[in-house]
């Protein structure tokens, strides 16, 4: 008994799974802020 893909919607459903992962990858590469001094920024910016 043969089975029939259907290839375009298997085509974005792998799309959709790659584009989750690679949004998730570029989440993970941003640096996470804590404890910003705002005085010490606004000095910078004097300067």
């Amino acid at each position: 008994m043969a089975v029939t893909r259907l290839k375009r919607k298997d085509r974005r459903n792998h799309a959709v799974a790659n584009n989750k992962v690679s949004a998730i990858r570029i989440l993970k590469q941003r640096p996470i802020i804590k404890l910003v001094d705002v005085e010490e920024i606004k000095a910078s910016f004097a300067k």
